[in-house]
């Protein structure tokens, strides 16, 4: 006799959220497939296919996750595959939550060092995706900081008094089960050392990444994220030493996201740029929170998400308030303005601009600027006004900002020297100074051979795909010849 294949139980938790949500059958499926094209992915689910999931066929693949996302952005709350009683998969957007405590980000965010360091190729390929934006910036900005992030000391382990061949332990003993060991190890007591160690490494990878890009160290970052940061943060810590050491964590991890962002890594990126958001909550620091949400919006501008940028530049204004000191201000309106200039929006474009220029005008010598914001000077602001101003095709406002923040800008910037070089070549070339132009580019394109950035390589070919009207002219064949000797 032959048996009958088992039936399948209705899927009752679906039509339940399906009901809540108000969908048709066709608009969801049409939902899902519009979400499966911000990744990538050419869905072609329709009402049949929703019906089948009803009757408890198991979609497959990453499409639980897309079900689950669809749901929580309708919805307002976070919903996983299981609540649509969906089998589990590889979610979509792991690394992208915004966790609910400290310990579930130290969870998350060690958890995305681990699998950097090692062999995982595929993690440097997951696409980023301008929708992952959306409920980080949300909870960070209705967030408050986290209560508690003390992690207390576990008690010490005591021969137990009174059995055969037991002495209690005297104070030497007792002393040296305290002692730290060479080799840090969860639980380890850490220490004001400890923290101004995170921040030495800090200053020199970044020193590392501006002068030759985020290739150059970022996996032996990772690396020292994985193996003394992780560490530090399951050790124990009293509460002022327990922020500290989250802003710190903070600072490598969203530098972690800026060295992949570099090297065109940009879901990865985006992974890390949401957890270091996650980690300034614990560390109550709303200022660095705004600068994260900053380096968030200009990722979104490389990768011309326009809209995307404004809203987070908007959000980190909101979210660091009226009392970030004047560079802070003016470092937030200029990423605004960046945001603007993508989408040709020049009355917005100028208006952020100049409320960038008045805030960097209020600062004074004696103010209190945090360190991550001193790099935003008269070069920097000079800078963001030639990149605006060359979105917009304004080539002689372009030209003339571009030469002023050459000019200010110290020799150890020296990717954001390159890139400067190309936006004036690019606003050379706008005016029809073709030799000029050429001639700025190649001296970009020879920096960009010494650097690993694919950012530099891309303004570079940016430039020369703006040479193309002009390939039959003596100087852009010169410039190709020059940039071939260099491989």
């Amino acid at each position: 006799m032959t048996e009958r294949p088992a039936q399948r139980t209705p899927n009752r938790q679906l039509a339940a959220l399906i009901a809540e949500a108000g969908f048709s059958n066709a608009g969801l499926a049409r939902r899902v497939d519009q979400l499966g094209l911000e990744h990538g992915l050419d869905l072609r689910y329709d009402k049949t296919s929703v019906t089948r999931w009803l009757r408890g066929q198991q979609p497959r693949g990453t499409t639980p996750a897309l079900i689950a996302e669809v749901f929580t952005r309708r919805l307002g709350r976070r919903l996983t595959a299981q609540d649509l009683g969906l089998d589990a998969c590889a979610p979509v957007y792991a690394g992208l939550e915004f966790a609910a405590t400290p310990e579930e980000a130290v969870d998350i965010v060690s958890g995305l060092w681990r699998k950097d360091s090692g062999s995982h190729a595929e993690l440097r390929k997951i696409a980023f995706t301008s929708a992952g934006l959306v409920v980080p910036s949300r909870d960070w900005l209705i967030g408050r900081a986290d209560e508690k992030v003390a992690r207390a000391e576990p008690p010490l382990r005591v021969p137990p008094q009174g059995r055969p061949g037991s002495r209690p332990a005297g104070p030497q003993e007792l002393a040296a089960r305290r002692r730290p060991t060479s080799e840090r190890v969860p639980g380890h007591r850490v220490t004001g050392g400890d923290i101004a160690a995170l921040r030495s490494v800090g200053e020199l990878f970044r020193t590392l990444d501006d002068a030759y890009g985020g290739g150059h160290a970022r996996q032996a970052l990772v690396r020292y994220l994985e193996h003394e940061c992780e560490p530090m943060l399951r050790g124990t810590y009293g509460e002022q030493t327990g922020r500290r050491l989250f802003a710190a964590a903070a600072e490598l991890t969203r530098l972690a996201g800026w060295t992949s962002y570099d090297i065109a890594a940009h879901g990865l990126a985006q992974r890390y740029f949401v957890q270091a958001l996650r980690l300034s909550q614990a560390a109550g620091d709303r200022a660095y929170g705004a600068y994260v949400l900053v380096t968030m919006s200009r990722q979104a501008v490389y990768l011309g998400h326009g809209r995307e940028a404004v809203q987070l530049a908007r959000v980190a204004q909101q979210g660091a308030g009226g009392s970030a000191p004047p560079v802070v201000q003016a470092l937030l309106h200029a990423a605004e303005a960046r945001g603007h200039g993508v989408l040709g929006e020049v009355r917005a474009c100028t208006a952020a601009l100049v409320r960038a220029e008045r805030a960097l005008d209020a600062a004074r010598p004696g103010d209190e600027v945090p360190p991550w914001a001193r790099f935003f000077d008269e070069a920097q602001l000079a800078d963001e006004f030639g990149h605006c101003h060359r979105d917009l095709q304004q080539f002689r406002a372009a030209a003339q900002h571009a030469e002023r923040s050459l000019q200010l800008r110290a020799p150890g910037y020296a990717r954001s020297r390159l890139f400067c070089r190309v936006v004036l070549a690019t606003a050379r070339l706008g005016l029809g100074e073709l030799d000029q132009a050429c001639q700025l580019a190649a001296e970009a394109a020879a920096q960009a051979a010494e650097m690993r950035s694919v950012r530099a390589v891309e303004y570079v070919r940016d430039f020369e795909r703006r040479l193309e009207p002009y390939r039959d002219a003596g100087p852009v064949r010169t410039y190709r010849d020059r940039v071939a000797a260099y491989g």
